[in-house]
C-alpha cells in the first residue's frame, strides 16, 4: 500500500467524521428549513442515513482500493467543499444558522480536509 493510500484513508475517515458532525449540527439548526426541504426532521434523517451509508461504503472501497475508490474519495471531498460554500453563501445572505464558533470550525475543517483529500487522491498511482 502506498503511503498516499494510507494517508487518504485517514483523510477520508476524518472528513466523513467531520461531515457527520456537521449533519448533527444541521439537525440543531433545522437545516431542512434553510434549504426549504419538505418532510422536516423525518425526511432529513432518512436522507442523512442514506448519505452516511453511501460514504461508509465508500470508506470500504478506499480501504480496499477498488476501482471505485477514487470516485468515492472525490465525491466525499466535493460534498465537503459544497457544504462549506453553500453555508458561507447563507451566512453572507444574513442567515443566523451555523454561526456558533464550533459550527464555523467544522465548516472550515471540512473545506481544508476536502482540499487535501482531493490532492492526495490525485497523487495515488501516478
Amino acid at each position: 500500500m502506498q503511503k498516499y493510500q494510507r494517508l487518504l484513508i485517514r483523510l477520508y475517515t476524518v472528513n466523513l467524521a467531520i461531515l457527520i458532525t456537521h449533519e448533527i449540527d444541521s439537525a440543531y439548526w433545522k437545516e431542512w428549513n434553510l434549504f426549504g426541504l419538505p418532510g422536516g426532521i423525518q425526511f432529513f434523517l432518512l436522507v442523512n442515513f442514506l448519505l452516511v451509508l453511501f460514504f461508509l461504503y465508500g470508506l470500504d472501497r478506499v480501504i480496499q482500493w477498488t476501482s471505485s475508490a477514487r470516485l468515492f474519495s472525490y465525491a466525499l471531498s466535493l460534498t465537503g467543499i459544497f457544504a462549506f460554500i453553500i453555508h458561507m453563501i447563507f451566512l453572507m445572505l444574513g442567515h443566523e444558522e451555523f454561526t456558533l464558533p464550533v459550527s464555523l470550525l467544522i465548516l472550515a475543517a471540512t473545506l481544508l480536509i476536502s482540499v487535501f483529500q482531493i490532492y492526495y487522491t490525485a497523487r495515488i498511482n501516478r
